[in-house]
């Protein structure tokens, strides 16, 4: 494949990946980075924090509803939260590649921090509205579209090369232990006593990032001094990822997948509240349900079971996951839906865990903060359209029906993608 240009400048790259060091050979053990402190720190740090950002996730979700009991209004959450990613992750990418990551990822994580518990005193003095919790959703966006190329940049500094398909594996796997954990947490506080208690554990819980984050001793990283501007760099990422046909249908596939494939998770208060005819509780264990799912894929993953066929896994679970979709928006039976609902937690672990490594292990180090920029935009900045859509649809529809048509059109349109990038398909 001919290696796409890149802009000039003033020293010869030299990524990082080649400048750290690769550590013995490590086996096939399902938890090798964790021989590196800063990765310790790392995933001890956002683990406690992810805890707390799902219970907010699920409390934010429920007091939205019974505020409004809207579908349509929870679908504007989820839009508000995601537009600035859409606007600003290309700027932010740009941003990772010229500035510390480490300092960067110390003002996001202080700044969402700070948003929580701006929700948190809203909501003990019951004053707490839809525009509220809308607007700080937006502002969270603004934070997450540094924070997210932040911190999918920052892994390797971490771990070096060798180490990272198995430090992405344990970051899907840190992230939906907490998404088991959180959600349940948060459906027995929510009944006890109240989400205003669920923002403010997730405001305390910042401390964790902060403090690994300060207590981290990196090798120095080398920088390329750059000689082009930020708008250059930019157009130089996009012309970098554009040229590139792996890497551009990976990031394809996760904007079909973002749009199409999660949106139901938009919905799923409603769904449990309309279809399921259960409570806050309830809907707290089918979101740890999906959460025991996505652990259970990250596992496999971490433990190498995908290694020299992440191409065809993907194939699978694009097929899968729109199966399950279907099948879970069908249900009205309260175990059957924990069953599915755990499936719909692995595949989508799977499917997004798999792409992650392909671009990671791909990208080259000087262009990684503005490729994973891109694929920040596919995860969270289109998400909003979904999450619209699928609210205004399942309201003036039925949520059966809008999660049924989400689940085709995620099928059909991510096989398109495959059909026109054969090469994915091949990928080890």
């Amino acid at each position: 494949m001919k290696r796409p240009m890149i802009e000039p400048s003033n020293q010869p790259v030299e990524p990082i990946l080649s400048s750290l060091p690769a550590g013995p050979e490590s086996g096939n053990t399902t938890f090798v980075a964790m021989r590196h402190r800063n990765y310790q720190l790392y995933f001890g740090g956002q683990l406690i924090s992810n805890i707390g950002t799902w219970m907010q996730a699920i409390a934010q979700a429920w007091v939205v509803y019974q505020i409004s009991h809207s579908e349509l209004i929870l679908g504007l959450v989820a839009f508000a939260s995601a537009i600035p990613t859409l606007l600003i992750s290309p700027w932010g990418g740009v941003v990772v590649d010229r500035v510390s990551r480490r300092s960067l990822l110390m003002m996001t994580q202080s700044g969402a921090m700070l948003l929580a518990f701006v929700l948190a005193g809203l909501t003990f003095t019951n004053t707490v509205k839809e525009w509220h919790v809308i607007v700080l959703a937006a502002l969270l966006g603004l934070v997450n579209a540094f924070d997210a190329p932040a911190r999918q940049a920052f892994v390797p500094e971490m771990v070096g090369k060798r180490d990272l398909p198995n430090a992405i594996a344990l970051n899907s796997m840190m992230f939906n232990s907490a998404r088991v954990i959180g959600p349940a947490i948060a459906g027995l506080m929510l009944a006890a006593v109240g989400a205003a208690w669920c923002f403010t554990l997730n405001g305390i819980s910042f401390f964790a990032v902060l403090i690994g984050l300060w207590l981290m001793k990196l090798p120095p990283r080398r920088v390329v001094q750059q000689t082009t501007s930020p708008w250059q760099q930019l157009v130089g990422g996009v012309k970098y990822a554009a040229g590139n046909r792996e890497i551009s249908g990976l990031i394809l596939l996760s904007l079909v997948f973002s749009i199409f494939g999660i949106s139901y998770f938009t919905v799923l208060p409603a769904f449990v509240e309309k279809v399921l005819h259960q409570g806050a509780v309830a809907y707290g264990w089918v979101n740890a349900a999906s959460g025991l799912g996505a652990v259970t894929g990250a596992l496999l993953l971490a433990n190498r079971v995908s290694n020299g066929r992440r191409g065809q896994l993907l194939v699978i679970t694009n097929i899968a996951f729109p199966l399950l979709l279907i099948a879970f928006s069908f249900t009205t039976l309260y175990p059957l839906s924990l069953v599915l609902a755990y499936g719909l937690g692995a595949g989508f672990m799977v499917q997004f865990t798999t792409i992650n490594t392909l671009l990671q292990t791909r990208v080259e180090d000087e262009f990684r903060g503005r490729v994973m920029g891109l694929y920040t935009i596919t995860f969270f900045g289109f998400a909003p359209f979904g999450n619209l859509a699928i609210g205004a649809l399942g309201e003036k529809m039925g949520l059966g029906f809008a999660m049924t048509l989400f689940a085709i059109c995620s099928l059909i349109l991510s096989r398109l993608v495959l059909i026109k990038t054969p090469e994915v398909q091949k990928l080890p």
